[in-house]
């Protein structure tokens, strides 16, 4: 077949084909790659599919950054038609030829849409193991989704929407552990751009009605705070200054623990820990939380105390709002200990005249304060150490005179530094009794009288 035995044979026709005509467009070389499919290994061996892969990359990059045809993403969808493998291979071309990677999430987006349009577009739940349903259409759909996930670039922004159509599908399938892992730490880098709808997704089964796994949002949410922490701002105190992300997430992780509270099969340590995987810095108002926990407490009304006061323990009563205080003050719902704390944190506020509005703590304010309260205390120290080396030098000269011009003898000795000030303090003295004597001017050998006893008869 090579030009050896004659010209013009099919070897250098092949060629020319390949050259001149298959290879100058983007659905010509595809249709060349799908028919290389099915000739493998030979036409790997032949360097035909690198050459495919290649002129496929390279119109593909051109495509994504110029489009020629409306809608932009149309040579997305031409590539839906590979196999996994194949646009792995593809996917590798477009990376190294500089490929945004806005257009590798999209060639990939499209590529699950095709193989798993049921799963992503949540029109109709994965199918059933068991005896009614059909484990050899969950098996080969447990592959197709595996492969999807393994083909995710780690750099291409992917909608958390989608990534958690992804995860949901792998947790009803029983993906493997990698696959799952995979997808939650995904899902956990963009979980501030995520919604309440998409966290229930994940959690709630196939019908949407019951609670089926938290703990996979858990493990997502602790994720994303452990990154999250090691970005924080510490300020003067200890206090920390969580992100804008973060408020965001622990708003939004908030409202989703409101929407699963009403579930009957909701535990009590599951409704805790998902509640307080968020650090207490996150919130400003723990108003949002305190509403999980009373549509909790009124759908789980068989709660003792003990089991209630667990409930409650994920909030603070004293960063609650005015309002929120006023109602957890007449919730009977509540333990007595929250309703108390309610209570006495209004009224305290109303004693030292803070108002009915509770103030946010603001990390900077109380930094600024601490530095100027430490400030003043470093400058009230300087000034009573001065004072007091004056004054031990004043009581040093003092007793140094006294030393020189003391007479010997049994005299009435003169009035030194500390009995004046020991007289100066007797005046001052609030225990003295009104007509006691003062005893400064005394001095030492001086026998003093007596009061004669007397006797008080009725003669």
């Amino acid at each position: 077949m090579t030009d050896r035995y004659c010209d013009g044979n099919l070897a250098s026709r092949t060629e020319e084909f390949l050259s001149r005509a298959a290879l100058n467009s983007l659905p010509s070389a595809l249709a060349v790659l799908r028919s290389c499919e099915r000739l493998l290994p030979m036409a790997d061996q032949l360097n035909i599919v690198q050459r495919c892969v290649d002129a496929v990359g390279s119109k593909v990059c051109d495509e994504s950054k110029f489009p020629t045809r409306s809608p932009d993403e149309w040579w997305a969808y031409e590539l839906t038609a590979l196999s996994p493998s194949t646009l792995q291979k593809v996917l590798a071309a477009m990376r190294s030829r500089g490929a945004a990677p806005k257009a590798l999430a999209t060639a990939v987006s499209a590529y699950a849409e095709k193989l798993l349009p049921d799963i992503i577009s949540g029109r109709a739940p994965p199918p059933a193991a068991g005896p009614g349903g059909d484990e050899a259409a969950r098996t080969r759909q447990r592959g197709l989704l595996e492969s999807v996930v393994s083909l995710l670039p780690d750099d291409a922004p992917f909608h958390v929407s989608f990534l958690c159509c992804l995860l949901r599908a792998a947790v009803f399938l029983k993906s493997s552990s990698s696959c799952r892992g995979k997808l939650e730490k995904r899902v956990s880098a963009a979980l501030n751009q995520a919604s309440v709808g998409d966290l229930l997704s994940v959690t709630l089964d196939c019908g949407g009605e019951r609670v089926a796994d938290v703990e996979t949002v858990r493990r997502i949410v602790a994720g994303f705070v452990e990154r999250e922490g090691r970005g924080g701002v510490l300020y003067g105190g200890g206090a920390v200054c969580c992100s804008a992300a973060m408020q965001k997430v622990a708003r939004t992780v908030d409202a989703f623990v409101g929407e699963i509270a009403t579930d009957q099969d909701l535990g009590v340590s599951k409704f805790a820990g998902i509640a307080a995987v968020v650090p207490k810095s996150a919130r400003r108002f723990d108003d949002d939380l305190y509403c999980a926990v009373d549509i909790y407490l009124k759908a789980h009304p068989e709660l003792d105390e003990i089991e209630r006061e667990k409930v409650c323990s994920v909030m603070d009563p004293l960063r609650l709002s005015y309002e929120a205080r006023l109602h957890a003050s007449q919730n009977k719902r509540l333990p007595l200990q929250i309703m108390l704390h309610a209570l006495y944190y209004d009224q305290l506020n109303l004693r030292i005249g803070g108002g009915g509005a509770a103030k946010a703590p603001d990390p900077a304010a109380d930094m600024r304060n601490q530095i100027m309260a430490d400030s003043e205390l470093i400058k009230e120290n300087e000034a009573l150490r001065s004072e007091l080396v004056r004054m031990k030098m004043y009581v040093s000269d003092i007793h140094r005179s006294q030393g020189s011009s003391t007479c010997k003898g049994g005299g009435p000795k003169k009035p030194t530094f500390f009995s004046s000030v020991s007289k100066t303090l007797g005046k001052l003295n609030p225990f003295a009794r009104p007509g006691s004597k003062d005893t400064s001017n005394l001095h030492d050998g001086v026998e003093v009288a007596k009061p004669r006893r007397r006797r008080f008869s009725l003669s």
